[in-house]
């Protein structure tokens, strides 16, 4: 009698309404400079000046197939941020780099191929399939930033507490909101301080840097290309859907809202503003927390969009037989094409 279902619904339709009057009054272009505009300032972290990178090797090892670096750089408020970078063996000219962000789970050891503790991991991969691995196998440079509230960059609190994959997600986006910073907000800024640093290497092709990044992962890597066109190309696993039909029907990690978003944009509309950019999305057809109905209701609107802008080619789809995971079959070979690596 008293729940709030209805009205919450009536909510949603109304900022639905609003949306669709202001896009109705605008031509694309207009639609597209205001949400960029309006997703820049969501993703504010009241920056005044960004750290330097001052990026220092801390180990190399080198494999069979690979050389696999850490090292740490600078990002902003001080924060210095560990990497991994894995490099393709008997590279002799400048090579296409790959942004690599993973998503929960025990942070960047999880897609290079690494244990929770550092040791080597010859298993079976897990649902993040060692994507990071997959990319340099293909001839990439791949960098795989520890992204803040995973791995060593938990509080101190939740890395003390013996546990192994868990996050501090919840304590890092309940204190920055009271700021009146989003931790998405905070998590892109350090990801474009990564693509600086991916761009400041003298290895890399400029003209051929992309990103890849599953799940929460896939948040940072979207929000990332939609507002910075460095990314070339851009691999969203696991994430692509609506708002209503994701965050807003199943229990999410509080690191998925972004406060006031719905007051201009859905998400495929987010997701379009990397048009005509080539873009991939894989998604499983089993996946519990993305449901795959809300996956076609927003590659609908971007094959729209895409096809629109004159560039339907650029936008690949691989739906398959899966859960919550990183497939790759098709997505790596796009990559390749999509970079020419």
């Amino acid at each position: 009698m008293w729940n709030p279902d209805s009205i919450m619904e009536n909510l949603y339709l109304s900022y639905e309404n609003k949306r669709l009057q202001q896009k109705r009054a605008e031509n694309a272009e207009q639609t597209k400079i205001r949400l960029k505009r309006r997703l820049v300032k969501s993703l504010d972290i009241a920056l005044e000046e960004q750290d330097e990178l001052r990026p220092v090797l801390l180990e190399r090892t080198e494999l069979k197939d690979h050389i696999r670096e850490r090292i740490e750089f600078g990002t902003v408020w001080g924060f210095r941020v560990p990497a991994y970078v894995l490099l393709p063996k008997r590279m002799t000219k400048r090579t296409a780099a790959v942004l690599a962000l993973h998503g929960h789970g025990y942070g960047s050891r999880q897609i290079v191929g690494l244990h929770p503790d550092g040791t080597e991991n010859t298993g079976k991969p897990d649902l993040h399939g060692n994507y990071a691995l997959e990319l340099v196998k293909r001839g990439f440079i791949v960098v795989v930033p520890e992204i803040i509230g995973f791995g060593d960059r938990r509080l101190a609190a939740d890395q003390n507490d013996g546990q192994v994959g868990n996050s501090s997600c919840q304590t890092l986006a309940s204190h920055l909101l009271l700021y009146g910073i989003s931790l998405a907000g905070l998590r892109v800024q350090e990801a474009r301080r990564a693509l600086d640093y991916v761009l400041s290497r003298e290895d890399v092709d400029s003209a051929s840097v992309g990103c890849f990044g599953f799940s929460g992962g896939g948040l940072v890597a979207a929000y990332t290309a939609a507002i910075d066109e460095r990314i070339k190309a851009t691999v969203l696993c696991a994430f692509v859907n609506t708002f209503k039909g994701s965050i807003m029907q199943i229990r999410h990690c509080i690191d998925n809202y972004l406060p006031g978003v719905l007051e201009y944009s859905e998400l495929p509309e987010l997701l379009g503003l990397l048009v005509p950019r080539p873009l991939f999305i894989e998604s499983g057809q089993q996946d519990p927390i993305f449901p795959i109905k809300t996956v076609e209701v927003a590659i609908q609107y971007l094959r729209q969009v895409y096809a629109e802008a004159g560039a339907g080619e650029k936008l690949g789809v691989h739906l398959f037989e899966g859960v919550h995971e990183v497939n790759g079959s098709q997505a790596y070979p796009w990559l390749v094409e999509a970079l020419g690596s």
